[in-house]
């Protein structure tokens, strides 16, 4: 790999990444303040054609999302509603019945389950609609609940974190998202969701999610009053716990979207931040095997160009999304099999549909 960088201060760390040295705190800080996006962008790339050559990922998945109650009410929050706001609902096991078996026919490989922390339902609810899940659709991976619900379930249940984990795994649960951790820092913490679990809680429901078998995402919500500093600590975080566990199987990038916030004055993320924050992760997140560029957040086009920024996965076809969609994105809810494809192929990429555990469903027609 022999890349030109115009930043004289990248020099060293293309070094690193040619002879695959693992970058340090202060490397990941130079490429951040660096302007000098196209040399990061071809590092990134490098790597992601060593491991994956000319694929490109996507599942077929389902996101359901139960609730909007929530008690965090956290800052960066335009989907929360609290209890008796008229913007607010909760779906009945039977209405997500209705919504599930609305697309039985079509080959959904993963369902995407998250929500809000109500106090009105009970852990059976949980357990009952992980099973209700499964037996509508047995060969659909049940990825569910951010360490901030497994927190909350288990205090509804009065279990410990490992035995709450087991419980779900017998209804159903397969894999977690990654959610919730937003920016591990303290500062931030208190500034924007201080009734959020915070970083030790967070890593440690994950870490004790991942020492029973399951495998989870890892995410990162960036682009509101966090620092550079703060985002690679956040990522150096991630990476010491895989060290430890080797139980993320990948790592989202998600851009905050601030309309319908208490954070409404603060302007959307820029393509270069996001490329930019797409490209370090994978430089910095040697471990993590995948990167994805959720489309959701920062759109078709762009998500499409940064599978040549360290990218190798689009996420899936997300039938509706409603979380980021309330906070103004303007993506599309939903995309078929065949957009996804498009995109993948129209950037002269191998588009491969993947199961939630990256085996492959089926590859380029």
């Amino acid at each position: 790999m022999d890349i030109t960088v115009k930043d004289p201060l990248l020099t060293d760390i293309a070094k690193k990444v040619r002879e695959g040295e693992r970058l340090s705190l202060s490397d990941a800080v130079t490429l951040y303040r660096s302007s000098d996006l196209i040399a990061i962008g071809r590092m990134a790339d490098s790597v992601r054609k060593a491991k994956y050559g000319n694929k490109a990922y996507y599942v077929y998945n389902q996101h359901i999302n139960y609730t909007n109650v929530c008690t965090n009410m956290c800052s960066f929050c335009a989907y929360a509603e609290e209890e008796g706001s008229k913007k607010a609902y909760t779906w009945s096991i039977d209405e997500i019945r209705k919504r599930i078996m609305e697309r039985i026919d079509e080959p959904v490989k993963e369902l995407h389950i998250v929500g809000g922390l109500n106090r009105n339902l009970t852990f059976d609810y949980f357990t009952d609609m992980l099973k209700m899940i499964r037996e509508i659709r047995p060969d659909a991976a049940i990825k569910a609940f951010t360490a901030v619900e497994i927190d909350y379930l288990s205090g509804l249940s009065g279990f410990s974190l490992e035995k709450t984990v087991s419980v779900l795994k017998e209804a159903g649960l397969m894999m977690m998202p990654g959610g919730g951790a937003e920016v591990m820092s303290d500062r931030v913490h208190d500034t924007l969701f201080p009734k959020k679990i915070g970083k030790d809680r967070w890593l440690e429901v994950t870490e004790a999610v991942h020492r029973t078998g399951l495998n989870t995402n890892a995410t990162m919500l960036y682009g509101h009053i966090e620092t550079i500093e703060e985002r690679v600590n956040h990522l150096l975080t991630l990476r010491d716990l895989q060290d430890r566990t080797g139980g993320f199987s990948a790592f989202i990038p998600l851009s905050f979207h601030s309309k319908n916030t208490k954070l409404s004055h603060i302007p959307a993320t820029t393509a270069f931040d996001d490329l930019k924050t797409i490209a370090i992760a994978r430089l910095v997140l040697d471990n993590i095997p995948h990167i994805k560029a959720y489309w959701v957040m920062i759109g078709e086009k762009l998500a499409q160009t940064a599978l040549f920024f360290g990218a190798d996965d689009l996420d899936g076809t997300i039938i509706e999304e409603r979380i980021t969609h309330t906070a103004g994105a303007t993506s599309a809810k939903g995309l078929s099999r065949k957009s996804m494809e498009h995109m993948i192929r129209s950037a002269g990429l191998e588009p491969v549909e993947r199961d939630s555990f990256y085996n492959e469903v089926r590859g380029a027609a």
